[in-house]
């Protein structure tokens, strides 16, 4: 596979078992034998060096299929043989403290683990029932990812200056926008990071808590005892906290109260799962809260999406095709300036061309006119024309800079960043 020219020393063979090795596996085969231990560390320490986000391990009819996330996209490592699947999942099951004889329920955990260098790692541990078995994913967080500043996210240098005033703000609703696995989290985490201080008193509501923030004070939203989103709000108000993070704007009463709060003198940080910034305001009027409140309340929409950046090892100048530069609209201006570039692929990018990923993003600060707007209860192409029309860029536009600039290519951004009408 392509990712074993790294990790030759490290090497678990699957397949040159010969038949006394089989025999003694036999006898050996339970959770805390060396040859499983050893496979289920390395799975693990490959995926931290590769920077994977997640591994899943699932079983099918005749083989333990390993795959790694990286950069957002799944590679397909060895399979393992099916017969140790009873092994590696008792074995991941004791590293989180699950229970090794459940095995039909859903169970989730966790695994802290530090590696040679002496860094520490957290893994979402989620065990599924599937037809063929248990499916294990273990969702990897780096506390690095969540120390950057909203400087670090790769905002433009016009909406990184409006961002950074945004965030001052005595109170409203600030929303983060975008699929899942599209960075809001971090985005979210960089925003509290850079107003983290000693005179500033920040709650979260979370489900889960997937980082620990000094300094901040996190709660875990726990459905099974009724503590869900709402009734953590409520609490934490009690608290007279200065900003509240709600991990997400799930229902009506969610929202309502986060609105609420933002109208008592609390900067509220929340997200939605919508396309791009207009759609997140008229999706919170949809959702059953009333236009006026959404209007008075909401500060501005941060929209995202992530795209791969060219790997700096081997990138090099790369013509675009004639029909992709159409596509993009590029102007003879912006084609005089441009850089464009692609990575080769090389050892250090697995051979990908890129390595890493930053994000695209689409900032709407609500002026008079788009509250208006919202207040009426207004289609979101009017909300987002009244935005554009007030200076905001497009996400599809944010990505072509990066494309100009040579930081990523027009395959990234088209992928992800459709061009609104």
């Amino acid at each position: 596979s392509m990712l074993t020219q790294e990790f030759t020393d490290t090497e678990i063979d699957f397949t040159e078992t010969t038949v006394e090795q089989e025999a003694a596996l036999k006898e050996d085969e339970d959770e805390s034998s060396a040859p499983v231990v050893k496979l289920v560390n390395l799975i693990i320490t490959e995926a931290v060096a590769l920077k994977a986000s997640d591994i899943h391990i699932e079983p099918f009819e005749d083989e333990i299929r390993v795959r790694y996330r990286i950069d957002g996209r799944l590679v397909v490592r060895d399979s393992a043989p099916r017969r140790l699947l009873g092994a590696i999942l008792s074995r991941i099951k004791i590293l989180a403290r699950l229970d090794i004889a459940e095995r039909r329920r859903p169970q989730d955990g966790r695994i802290k683990i530090t590696t040679q260098d002496g860094k520490d790692y957290d893994l979402r541990v989620s065990v599924l029932p599937t037809n063929h078995g248990q499916s294990v994913v273990m969702r990897l967080l780096d506390k690095d990812n969540i120390k950057v500043g909203i400087r670090q996210l790769g905002l433009s240098e016009a909406d990184f200056r409006i961002f950074k005033n945004l965030i001052r703000r005595p109170n409203g609703i600030i929303l983060v926008t975008g699929p899942t696995g599209s960075g809001k989290t971090t985005t979210l985490y960089a925003s509290l990071n850079e107003l983290n201080r000693p005179d500033t008193k920040i709650i979260t509501a979370e489900d889960p808590v997937e980082y620990y923030l000094s300094g901040i004070n996190q709660v875990e939203v726990k459905h099974k005892i009724g503590l869900d989103f709402a009734r953590v709000i409520r609490a934490m108000l009690r608290q007279a906290p200065n900003v509240i993070l709600v991990g997400e704007m799930r229902d009506t009463e969610t929202a309502q109260m986060g609105i609420q709060a933002s109208l008592t003198g609390h900067l509220v940080f929340s997200t939605l799962h919508t396309n791009d910034a207009p759609s997140a305001v008229t999706r919170m009027i949809d959702m059953g809260v009333p236009a006026y409140l959404v209007a008075s309340s909401v500060v501005a929409v941060l929209a995202q999406r992530l795209v791969r950046v060219n790997c700096s090892n081997c990138k090099q100048p790369h013509e675009p095709l004639e029909s992709e530069i159409q596509a993009a609209g590029f102007t003879k201006e912006q084609l005089a300036n441009a850089t464009f570039m692609k990575g080769r692929g090389c050892a250090k990018c697995q051979k990908r061309g890129y390595k890493g990923r930053m994000g695209i993003f689409e900032l709407m600060v609500l002026n008079n006119k788009i509250r208006e707007l919202a207040f009426q209860g207004a289609a979101t192409q009017d909300i987002r024309r009244a935005a554009v029309a007030g200076g905001m860029r497009v996400m599809f536009e944010d990505g072509l800079d990066k494309v100009l600039s040579g930081t990523t290519t027009l395959d990234e951004v088209f992928r992800v960043a459709k061009q609104a009408e």
